[in-house]
């Protein structure tokens, strides 16, 4: 309740109101040589005590605390968090993430794709500092940082710009997120438009963002749940995504196929036994796996090994 009654005086409050409005816009942003691609963008809130098990993701995530406190684990360490910290997740980046168990915490979350892209027509100097930013991101330390240059004021200015249609308000969101990314390097260094902005097409975006996060966790316990939870979805909403995506793919038919895919490259690839390659791919056990594999591919795993693995004979083979 303390949380909530000092909503009041906590500026980012508004953010709550539209919680997926950025996240509708389709951003991509070209920088220097460099396409950034915004995939989540948005204020949200973890409960006294919540806890967010390890998970990783396949893009960028920065994390700013704009109130409460809690702790991070980053791979092996531990932090503590409190309001006006920050800190980033890299691809592939194990973290796990913990409200303090009598005061909520409120995070704010951009989760970026970025790839090379060269351009040719680019700017030099904007080139050659979004080549400086982009390095000293992939090569920061894994702990939180104090936001010492107020990346957290360029969330709120693109949600209001963005609630507000103001004047080139997709440009001015592109110049917010792009100041996110600068800001963050540096606190490690010491009326309304007629033209609508693009919309994503989110039953695509969505099913899109699942499949994406299942890949990039499918050796966890995954459930319906958790990654519904990922997407700020109800479980049921979720279904109904994959259900209108494919009718014939379900959450559990999507992940199934993620699962044998990295099993079949394991069995190619190398000579590990059945049962560890079933722990490593979130196969409960060996025995489970044969079934699973048998029933889709009409051999066990050890017969589709020797089948990709054996000798192509040569034509002169075989005429012996």
């Amino acid at each position: 309740m303390e949380h909530l009654k000092q909503g009041a005086s906590f500026p980012y409050s508004i953010m709550f109101e539209k919680q997926d409005m950025l996240e509708r816009l389709d951003i991509r942003i070209r920088w220097g040589n460099y396409e950034i691609h915004v995939l989540r963008f948005h204020l949200t809130s973890f409960p006294p005590g919540r806890i967010m098990d390890f998970h990783n993701h396949a893009e960028f995530e920065f994390h700013y605390i704009p109130r409460g406190k809690g702790k991070v684990i980053l791979e092996d360490r531990a932090y503590t968090l409190s309001e006006g910290m920050m800190y980033l997740t890299g691809p592939g980046v194990m973290h796990y993430q913990e409200a303090d168990d009598r005061e909520a915490m409120d995070e704010l979350c951009l989760h970026v794709d970025i790839t090379k892209a060269s351009n040719e027509d680019a700017d030099p100097w904007e080139a050659a500092e979004a080549e400086e930013c982009m390095e000293k991101l992939t090569n920061l330390p894994l702990k939180p940082a104090y936001d010492t240059h107020s990346a957290m004021a360029c969330f709120l200015e693109a949600y209001k710009v963005c609630d507000g249609k103001y004047t080139g308000y997709y440009t001015s969101i592109k110049h917010q997120v792009i100041n996110i990314l600068l800001r963050t390097a540096r606190a490690y260094d010491s009326d309304g438009i007629r033209v609508e902005a693009p919309v994503r097409d989110m039953l695509s975006y969505r099913y899109q963002y699942a499949v994406h996060y299942m890949k990039a966790n499918h050796a966890a316990s995954l459930t319906l749940d958790n990654v519904a939870e990922k997407l700020s979805i109800s479980p049921r909403q979720l279904q109904r995504v994959f259900r209108q995506m494919n009718p014939e793919s379900s959450f559990s038919k999507v992940l199934e196929d993620i699962r044998l895919e990295a099993v079949c490259q394991r069995l190619e690839d190398s000579l590990m036994p059945i049962d560890q390659i079933a722990a490593l791919e979130g196969f409960t056990n060996a025995t489970y796996l044969h079934a699973v594999f048998r029933k889709r591919f009409g051999m066990t795993p050890g017969a589709y090994r020797n089948y990709k693995t054996k000798p192509i004979k040569s034509e002169d083979d075989q005429h012996e």
